[in-house]
C-alpha cells in the first residue's frame, strides 16, 4: 500500500449521528489549551479535516473528533470537533460519542453502573456520566457549557418569505431559533431540501445583519446552526429540524442545540429548573436535557444545561492517503 498519511478511527454514530472518533494518526498539537489548538488546527490542518469529512471517505453530514491529551490536569482527554463547517468549539452528540468510545474501547478506567469522562474541549471542560452495564455503555449524560440568549426577537428579511423572527443563542455553538410555521416550510422529510435551504438563508441573514460574536471570545463568531422548530411542541416537548452550515440537516437531536433551546425557553418563561425536556430530531431520535442552575455570564443569565442521549460503535478504520490520490483532501458536490 502506498500512503503519506494513516489515521485510525473508532466509527461511531449517536442516535443517527456520525462520529467518526480519531485515535492514532494525529499528534500532539500546539497549545496550551483546547481553543488553542482549535485555532491551530483551523490555520494549518485543513486538509486533514477535509480528507476525513469529505467524500470519498466522508460524506455530507459527517462529523469527526480528534483524541488530544488534555491541557486540564482533571480532563480525561482532550477533544478538537471538526465537520464540513469547520472546526467548532463543542459538540453534543460528538461528545457523547467520544464519551461511549473512550469506555467501550477501554481507554478510561471503567466502573460501573457509571464512569465518569471528563472533555477537555475548546468550549470548556464537559464532564459525562456514562451509564454502564456489562461493560457497554449505555447513555451519556453530560453537563454542557454556560448557554444564554444574546438576542431575542431578531428581525431577519429571507427572500421569498419576509419578515422573521428568530432568538440569537449560544449553546456551545451559536444558533439561530426559528419556528418552521413562520418560515412558511412543513417538517417533513421529503421536505429536506426546503428546510435546509431555507435554514441557510436564515443563517446567512443573520449574519450579515450583525454577526453574533461570543461576549467572552471573540473566536467563537458567527451563527452556523438554525434550529428550525416545528409546530405544536411545548417547553416539555420540542421537535425541531437543525440546519448546520454550509448545508447540512442534523440526524441527531444536536447537544448543543438542546442547550440553546433550554436557554431560550428558560429565557423566555417557559421552563424551570429542573424541569425535563424532550428535545426530538427530524428522523424521531430524542436528547433529554434540564437546566441544573443559572449563572452570570458577563451580561447574561446563563443557564447550565445538562443532557442524556446514546450513541453505539460500528465499526473501526484505518484512513489512507495514496500520493496519487486526485483528491486528496476529499471534495464535495
Amino acid at each position: 500500500m502506498r500512503s503519506d498519511r494513516f489515521v485510525h478511527t473508532v466509527e461511531s454514530h449517536t442516535e443517527g449521528m456520525p462520529t467518526r472518533v480519531v485515535v492514532g494518526g494525529v499528534g500532539t498539537l500546539p497549545g496550551a489549551t483546547m481553543a488553542e489548538r482549535r485555532r491551530y488546527a483551523g490555520e494549518h490542518l485543513d486538509d486533514l479535516r477535509n480528507l476525513l469529512v469529505r467524500e470519498p471517505r466522508g460524506h455530507a453530514a459527517m462529523v469527526a473528533a480528534i483524541l488530544q491529551p488534555p491541557t486540564v490536569p482533571d480532563a480525561d482527554a482532550g477533544v478538537l470537533y471538526l465537520e464540513r463547517a469547520g472546526w467548532v468549539p463543542m459538540c453534543g452528540h460528538g461528545s457523547i460519542g467520544v464519551a461511549t468510545v473512550l469506555v467501550e474501547t477501554g481507554l478510561v478506567e471503567v466502573t460501573e453502573p457509571t464512569t465518569t469522562v471528563r472533555l477537555d474541549t475548546p468550549a470548556g471542560l464537559v464532564v459525562a456520566e456514562v451509564a454502564v452495564t456489562a461493560g457497554a455503555a449505555r447513555s451519556v449524560t453530560f453537563d454542557g457549557v454556560p448557554s444564554f440568549v444574546l438576542e431575542l426577537d431578531r428581525e431577519v428579511t429571507v427572500a421569498g418569505i419576509g419578515s422573521v423572527r428568530c432568538d440569537i443563542v449560544y449553546g456551545g455553538n451559536i444558533f439561530a431559533v426559528a419556528d418552521l410555521a413562520d418560515l412558511g416550510v412543513p417538517f417533513e422529510r421529503v421536505a429536506r431540501q426546503r428546510i435546509i435551504d431555507t435554514g441557510v438563508a436564515v443563517m446567512a441573514e443573520v449574519n450579515a445583519t450583525g454577526r453574533p460574536v461570543h461576549p467572552g471570545d471573540p473566536a467563537i463568531a458567527g451563527c452556523d446552526h438554525v434550529y428550525l422548530a416545528a409546530p405544536g411542541g411545548t417547553a416539555r416537548h420540542s421537535r425541531h429540524a437543525m440546519v448546520i452550515a454550509p448545508g447540512v440537516l442534523d440526524r441527531s437531536p444536536c447537544g448543543t442545540g438542546t442547550a440553546a433551546r433550554l436557554a431560550q425557553l428558560r429565557a423566555r418563561g417557559k421552563l424551570e429548573i429542573g424541569a425535563q425536556v424532550r428535545n426530538e430530531s427530524i428522523i424521531g431520535t430524542s436528547f433529554h436535557g434540564s437546566v441544573v442552575a443559572e449563572r452570570r455570564i458577563g451580561g447574561h443569565l446563563a443557564v447550565l444545561p445538562r443532557i442524556t442521549g446514546r450513541a453505539w460503535l460500528t465499526g473501526t478504520a484505518q484512513f489512507l492517503r495514496d500520493p496519487a490520490d486526485p483528491f486528496p483532501t476529499g471534495f464535495e458536490l
